[in-house]
């Protein structure tokens, strides 16, 4: 049952699997890939479920084989096409990052599947990541001709250091669960029929702590974080910047047209 405070959005889903857990599922289409209203919702959840004193731990997690593919080609297009959606986007993937870092209560990223784009940021911001074994971890937006700008520079040398950093989000090679777990980029790697248990596991132990220390622990930390803000700003200044260059136009046919993209080698950056 939807609690009302809470963005109301189709494509987001919340119910109770235990006592102070929320459990969030992201769910349109096979692929739950976002549009703007997912997006936007995604950016805004986080404030309404900090101001909801029912809630100590949160699950997020996707409906059916996939976690999150990312935007959706018409959203894509719309941000080639205008620059009023660039700046849409700008804002969105911008408050989205700083949301969640500034997100108090322990979360917790339960990954099924496809993990791409917006849904990969929230997953690999949570304070917890799960992967399933078969889960595929992309960050594809050297493919699409675009810098890889909307989190990646603020956490991927956090977590798994600046040379597999680098090798991931140069070459949008994808991982599984178990080399995302063995490389550090996520906090453990489980049998996919063991992943919304495991989830709900790490949940109540979490429920179970004291609210203060694991906030204030948690803000702490994020204080990382912080200090690679301005590397975060630049990152996702140059990937709304390459939204509006050829190399995307390319990589977005290549995309519809299920090929490579073949990208103009020579270039003015």
């Amino acid at each position: 049952m939807k609690p009302t405070p809470y963005p109301d959005c189709p494509s987001l889903l919340y119910d109770r699997p235990a006592e102070r857990v929320l459990r969030i599922t992201m769910a349109r289409g096979k692929m739950n890939a976002m549009d703007f209203e997912f997006h936007h919702a995604m950016t805004t959840v986080w404030q309404a479920i900090e101001d909801d004193d029912s809630v100590s731990v949160v699950i997020l997690t996707g409906q059916g084989r996939a976690f999150s593919a990312g935007g959706d080609f018409a959203l894509e297009q719309k941000v080639v096409d205008e620059f009023e959606w660039r700046a849409r986007m700008w804002k969105d993937g911008r408050n989205l990052v700083r949301n969640l870092m500034h997100f108090s209560k322990p979360l917790i990223s339960a990954i099924n599947g496809a993990a791409a784009g917006g849904g990969l940021a929230a997953a690999l911001l949570a304070d917890v990541s799960i992967a399933a074994r078969s889960a595929k971890i992309v960050d594809g937006h050297v493919r699409l001709g675009v810098a890889a700008g909307d989190h990646a520079a603020i956490i991927w040398p956090l977590l798994c250091g600046m040379a597999k950093a680098k090798y991931y989000l140069l070459s949008g090679d994808p991982l599984n669960g178990e080399e995302a777990e063995r490389i550090g980029l996520v906090s453990m790697c489980v049998d996919d029929d063991r992943l919304q248990d495991t989830a709900l596991q790490v949940a109540l132990k979490l429920a179970q702590g004291s609210p203060s220390a694991l906030r204030w622990t948690k803000l702490a930390m994020n204080n990382w974080m912080q200090l690679a803000w301005p590397i975060f700003e630049n990152s996702l200044a140059l990937e709304i910047l390459g939204f509006s260059g050829p190399d995307v136009v390319e990589g977005l046919k290549a995309y519809e047209e299920r090929r490579p993209p073949a990208f103009n080698p020579r270039s003015p950056v």
